[in-house]
C-alpha cells in the first residue's frame, strides 16, 4: 500500500511553518505598532502581553495545522492563545481590538506562508487558515463572553452591597467610591423606591430596565433585591412621585413607596429610612395609590411605633396648631369631636359657622392638610393625640 501523500506534505509544511514562527510574530508586532494606535498607547508590560497572544496565536495554529483531523475545538484554542496571558487584559483591550489583532495575526501568516512552505503545500496551508480564523473567532468571543458574565456577577454583588449601605444608613466613602464604580454619576437629589420584588423576572432584566427607564429622565439608578423587597435608589431626581412613577410598572403587585428628596447618596440613608418604615407600615392603608409617598404613610407608621413618623407630626402638624393664634388646635379638636360637622362645631365654641369655616381653612394653609379630606383629617388626629401625649402643649390649649 503506498503512503498518504497529504501526510508527508502537512508535514513538511508544518516543520517550515514551526521555524517561521518567530518571523511572523516579529511581523506581525511591527504592523500592530504601525497600524494600531490603541497599540501603541498600551504600557510597555500590557504589550508584551500582547505579544504573547500573537506568538501563541501562530503556534497555535501551526499545532492546530498538524492535528486538523483531530479539531481540538474553541475550548482548545481559547486555552492554548489567550492562556498566555492574564484575564485582566480583557478590561484593558475591547473585544474589537481583540478581533482586530488577530485578523492581523492571520494576515500576516496568510500572506506569507507563500515564501514559507513548498509551492504544493501552499493550498492546503490556506485552506487550514480559514478553518483556524473561525475557530479562533469562536474562542475570542468566548473568553470575552466569560470575561462579562464575571464582571457582571461581580458588579451586581457591588450594586447590592452599595444598596443594602444606603438602607442601612452605613454610606461612607468606600461606599460612594463603589457606586462610582458602578457608574454612578448623579449630584444631584436622590431618593429610595421600595415595592414588592416581581415573580418570574429574572433580577438583571429587572434592573437593566430600571437602568435604561432611569437614563430616559437623566438619572442614575442603583438596584438590588433584598428578599421579596426591591429596593431602587434615584439620582439625579427631581420629583421624587415622577422619579418613581418611571420605575413603578416594574415592581410586583402590591405597594411602592418612595421617600423624601436627600441632597445626595451619602445622605440617602434618609430617604431610605422614611421609605422602609412606610413600606412596613403600608398594609394598614390597602388604597394607597401607586406609587404613594412615605409622609403620606405617617399615621400608619406612627400606629406602627415607627418614632421619625411621631416626631415630625408633632413637630411639624401638632405645634405649629397650638402655637398659632386664633384657637386652631381647638377649634380643630372640637369638629373631630362634633363628628366632623361645622355647625356641630360652631355651636359647641358658640362662634358662627363662618369662623369654623376660616380657622380649618388656616388648618389647611399651615399643615397642608385639610380637616374636610378623610385622608388628612387622620393624620391631624394622631397628630393631636400625639401632641397631647408629648406635654408640649401650651396653656390655651383647650383640648
Amino acid at each position: 500500500m503506498s503512503a498518504d501523500p497529504v501526510a508527508p506534505s502537512r508535514e513538511r509544511a508544518a516543520t517550515a511553518l514551526q521555524r517561521a514562527v518567530g518571523a511572523l510574530s516579529t511581523t506581525a508586532m511591527t504592523r500592530m505598532h504601525t497600524e494600531m494606535t490603541w497599540f501603541r498607547s498600551l504600557s510597555a508590560e500590557e504589550r508584551s502581553w500582547v505579544g504573547l497572544i500573537v506568538q501563541a496565536g501562530i503556534k497555535s495554529f501551526v499545532d492546530w495545522y498538524v492535528h486538523e483531523a483531530g479539531s481540538p475545538g474553541d475550548r482548545a484554542i481559547a486555552a492554548t492563545v489567550f492562556g498566555a496571558a492574564p484575564r485582566a487584559l480583557t478590561r484593558v483591550i475591547t473585544l474589537q481590538q481583540t478581533v482586530d489583532l488577530i485578523r492581523l495575526s492571520i494576515e500576516v501568516v496568510e500572506n506569507n506562508v507563500d515564501g514559507i512552505v513548498e509551492v504544493a503545500d501552499a493550498p492546503d496551508v490556506h485552506r487550514a487558515i480559514s478553518g483556524y480564523a473561525r475557530e479562533v473567532a469562536f474562542a475570542t468571543a468566548e473568553v470575552y463572553a466569560r470575561a462579562a458574565e464575571v464582571r457582571g456577577a461581580w458588579d451586581a454583588r457591588l450594586e447590592a452591597l452599595v444598596v443594602d449601605a444606603v438602607l442601612r444608613s452605613e454610606t461612607d466613602e468606600g461606599v460612594l467610591s463603589r457606586a462610582s464604580a458602578l457608574g454612578w454619576t448623579a449630584d444631584g437629589s436622590v431618593v429610595v423606591v421600595l415595592g414588592p420584588t416581581p415573580v418570574q423576572r429574572a433580577a438583571t432584566d429587572i434592573f437593566d430596565e430600571v437602568r435604561r427607564l432611569a437614563r430616559q429622565l437623566d438619572m442614575d439608578a442603583l438596584c438590588a433585591i433584598q428578599g421579596d423587597r426591591l429596593a431602587v435608589v434615584l439620582g439625579g431626581v427631581v420629583d421624587p412621585l415622577v422619579a418613581a412613577r418611571t420605575v413603578v410598572d416594574l415592581f410586583g403587585p402590591g405597594p411602592v413607596v418612595v421617600g423624601p428628596l436627600a441632597d445626595d447618596l451619602q445622605s440617602a440613608h434618609v430617604s431610605a429610612r422614611s421609605a422602609v418604615a412606610a413600606y412596613r407600615a403600608s398594609a394598614g392603608w390597602p388604597e394607597a395609590p401607586r406609587p404613594v409617598r412615605s409622609d403620606e404613610l405617617l399615621p400608619e407608621r406612627a400606629l406602627a411605633g415607627d418614632g421619625h413618623a411621631r416626631r415630625h407630626l408633632v413637630d411639624e402638624v401638632y405645634l405649629p396648631l397650638v402655637s398659632a393664634r386664633g384657637a386652631l388646635a381647638g377649634t380643630l379638636g372640637a369638629y373631630f369631636r362634633s363628628g366632623a360637622t361645622i355647625e356641630g362645631t360652631a355651636r359647641a365654641l358658640f362662634v358662627h359657622p363662618n369662623t369654623v369655616r376660616y380657622r380649618l381653612r388656616q388648618v389647611a394653609d399651615l399643615t397642608g392638610l385639610s380637616p374636610t379630606d378623610p385622608r388628612a383629617a387622620l393624620t391631624l388626629q394622631i397628630a393631636l393625640v400625639l401632641g397631647r401625649q408629648s406635654g408640649r402643649s401650651p396653656e390655651d390649649d383647650v383640648l
